[in-house]
This record gives structure tokens, C-alpha cells and sequence, in this order.
């Protein structure tokens, strides 16, 4: 009997997506930025989010590239579709310093994200934030399980082909000093 083939929904930076099919797979690839993902075990309904920054300090309206209005937008989503708030669970991934010393952006992401969920009661079940990887995540929304794959610099260049030696003409005889 062939498994039923998996149906993958990436989630890009500054989007959210909310499934309770039990094929979906929902997919991002994080540097920096942070993905939640926040699964009802019974009633079988899960999301995930996609922020870049934790805030638009200073500027006004709301946009789902920041932290506040992607969990917010996430879990109301949630909720609407049956979920219960006291049984979410939330695991938490991405935040890598990718900029060397630039502001810590991820780090920043991080906290941004731990502070809203603890200020929420929400538990976190699962995290892996920091580091200087980028990460590729596969969340199955039903059941709450999440695959992560830390996707090194090494890995994502290109292999350089290095030119053939250049043959030498061969002589009979040898002179040493």
C-alpha cells in the first residue's frame, strides 16, 4: 500500500498558513527571521508563521512581517477554526545571526517571540533559535511534528570545478642540488 504523497505549503517571509488537513506539510527556509508553530493536538488544527522583524517601532498600521501581527493574525486564525487557546502548543525556530557583526537581528526575533508567548500562557514545546545556520522547517499541522534541517553556508555554495593540472613535459634525466 502506497503512502498518500504529502502536500507541501511553503510558507514565505511575512505570510502565515493554517491547515487541518492531515497531508499538509507546511515548509519555510529561516535565516534570521523566526516561523511559529503552534498546533492543537485534538483538534487537530495547526499554523505557521513567518516574521522578519519584531516590530514597527514608531511607524504606524500593522503588516504580518512584523512579530506583534503575525502571532496575533495566527492565533485568532486559529481560534476561529476550533481551536482551543489553553491547548496550543507553539515550537519556535530561526533567529540565526546571519550579518556577522551587524545588529542581532535574530536574536532579537527571538526574544521578541519568547516574550509574546510567555506574556500569552502559551507553552512552548520545542525551540531551536540562534546560531549562524539558516534552517529549513517542515511542520505537519495535525499532529504537531516538525523536521528541521540546519542548512549550512558550505552546503548552499555551488562546487567550484577546479582546473585539470597542467601536464609537464616528462624528462630522462634529473639534476638534484
Amino acid at each position: 500500500m502506497m503512502a498518500k504523497p504529502e502536500k507541501l505549503i511553503n510558507v514565505i517571509q511575512g505570510d502565515y498558513v493554517i491547515s487541518e488537513d492531515p497531508d499538509a506539510v507546511l515548509t519555510t527556509v529561516l535565516g534570521s527571521c523566526i516561523a511559529v508553530c503552534f498546533a492543537d493536538p485534538i483538534r487537530k488544527i495547526g499554523g505557521m508563521n513567518h516574521f522578519l522583524l519584531p516590530s514597527r517601532e514608531g511607524l504606524e498600521g500593522a503588516n504580518v512581517r512584523y512579530g506583534a501581527y503575525a502571532m496575533e493574525l495566527l492565533i485568532n486564525g486559529l481560534l476561529k477554526r476550533g481551536a482551543d487557546r489553553s491547548r496550543l502548543q507553539a515550537k519556535m525556530f530561526g533567529g540565526a545571526s546571519m550579518m556577522g557583526n551587524l545588529r542581532d537581528i535574530g536574536a532579537s526575533n527571538a526574544a521578541f517571540a519568547r516574550k509574546f508567548l510567555k506574556d500569552e500562557d502559551i507553552q512552548i514545546t520545542g525551540e531551536s533559535t540562534g546560531g549562524t545556520s539558516a534552517r529549513r522547517i517542515r511542520f505537519w499541522p495535525t499532529d504537531g511534528r516538525v523536521r528541521q534541517l540546519l542548512v549550512s553556508a558550505e552546503v548552499e555554495r555551488l562546487p567550484v570545478e577546479k582546473p585539470a593540472p597542467v601536464p609537464r613535459p616528462v624528462k630522462d634525466d634529473i639534476t638534484l642540488f
